[in-house]
């Protein structure tokens, strides 16, 4: 086959139904060695919501997908067929999405198609200039948040800086860019009153556990639903793996630091032990917050979805106590932690409640010790939350201290403090999605 570049061509056909048709030409040899074009023409797909540009993108795919060259000529920095969406869609994103989580690249790609996609897309990668990109990135100030003018600043940037060093371009339009002032962005927590309805609220021991990990210990969402029993040393959480949409990642982490153990304050503890007494499976492996699968995974454990276990378990009794929505997040959760902790230790203390800081080792990072004054800003404002409710598990009148007989049921009554009742008030499907 012949080394040939071509564009190809993309036309409507149909009188009832239209669709999108595309023509290119295949080059082969013949049995006496002459190259001959045999020339093609297939259905794309249907016309009507679809664009002819969308329907081009689909004869390129195919023309590679034939002939193995692409259908446009990659690296010509004065190639005007080379758009900026071409270049995302065919080489940027191709080569960073290796690098990201599965939560990452979901969110990531999703803003870099609708916010820059969008808006570049049909623009010549070699005519894009500061001067446009500044300007855009100005008027999107305007209207969006700074968390998404961020995300593109950062996004246009890096897209650029490859460009350059794949020579697409001769010079980076993204290096002189500057971040535009944005509208502030309210960032709200939880007031003590909030967290304390709402614990008070909560009578499933597996939900209650979940949501004292989230409120006391501050992990991220995929941190604390990927947690399994392995993780509990007794005073910490050490994180193996993280999980997103019911799916567990193994040794998957959002940064360095993230391996970090997780601090858990001394009144924590016993409801992490409570709830391990009575769990279904409390073996090292299992997760420590599952439920039940579907489809193909059906009648095994697996990881919760976050927004599913919060809309379904927690936020209706958070709206019995008038609680937004809003607020119902484990991120609003971990805010509120790095926020209260600055007035119960110092801010490097908040840091390593939070594992920000980078200060692991590959050699030793699950040996990682919490720092003694994480650990006593942890208690020190865990306690001056629940100064006026004061939590006592007990099992048939008997306190769990760990030497006590295992609980043998779940539920819990908060009406004076946290207990175990008999079986007469067992809560059904606790475990359920």
């Amino acid at each position: 086959m012949a080394v040939k570049y071509q564009k190809g061509t993309v036309y409507p056909r149909g009188k009832k139904v239209k669709m999108w048709y595309g023509r290119y030409t295949v080059y082969l040899r013949d049995e006496r060695g002459k190259e001959v074009g045999t020339r093609r023409n297939v259905p794309l797909c249907l016309k009507a919501g679809t664009t002819k540009w969308k329907a081009e993108e689909m004869l390129h795919a195919l023309i590679l997908k034939e002939t193995g060259m692409p259908a446009k000529i990659a690296g010509v920095i004065e190639d005007d067929s080379v758009t900026f969406r071409w270049f995302v869609g065919e080489r940027y994103l191709p080569m960073r999405k290796g690098a990201w989580s599965p939560a990452y690249c979901r969110i990531n790609s999703y803003e870099i198609n609708h916010y820059l996609v969008e808006h570049f897309g049909r623009i010549p990668l070699g005519q894009l200039g500061t001067f446009e990109i500044q300007v855009w990135l100005n008027k999107l100030a305007t209207t969006y948040s700074q968390s998404v003018v961020r995300h593109c600043y950062v996004n246009i940037r890096s897209i650029t800086r490859m460009a350059k060093k794949l020579n697409f371009l001769a010079t980076d339009p993204g290096l002189d860019v500057t971040m535009p002032q944005t509208k502030p962005v309210p960032k709200p927590i939880m007031s003590q009153e909030q967290i304390i309805a709402l614990i008070g609220g909560v009578k499933d021991l597996h939900d209650l556990c979940l949501i004292y990990v989230g409120i006391f210990c501050g992990p991220r969402a995929s941190e604390v639903l990927g947690l399994q029993w392995k993780s509990w040393t007794g005073t910490t959480l050490v994180p193996y793996g993280t999980a997103y949409e019911g799916n567990l990642y193994p040794g998957r982490f959002k940064t360095r630091a993230s391996k970090a153990p997780i601090g858990v304050p001394e009144q924590v503890r016993p409801v992490i032990e409570a709830w391990q007494q009575v769990c279904p499976d409390p073996s090292s492996e299992a997760l420590m917050f599952p439920t039940f699968g579907r489809g193909t995974r059906k009648g095994q454990a697996v990881p919760r979805w976050s927004k599913n276990f919060l809309d379904g378990r927690i936020r209706p009794i958070a709206r019995q106590f008038g609680i937004p929505d809003r607020l119902i997040t484990f991120q609003v959760m971990r805010r509120t932690l790095g926020t209260n902790l600055q007035h119960h230790g110092t801010l490097k203390d908040a840091q390593g409640a939070l594992r920000h800081a980078s200060i692991q080792t590959t050699g030793d990072v699950y040996m990682q010790a919490i720092e003694g004054s994480v650990l006593q800003a942890l208690n020190s404002r865990t306690s001056e939350i629940l100064s006026d409710w004061k939590p006592t598990l007990v099992s048939g009148g008997q306190p769990i201290d760990g030497e006590s007989a295992a609980p043998k049921r779940r539920n819990v009554n908060l009406a004076r403090g946290l207990t175990l009742n008999g079986p007469s008030s067992i809560l059904k499907g606790g475990l359920s999605a």
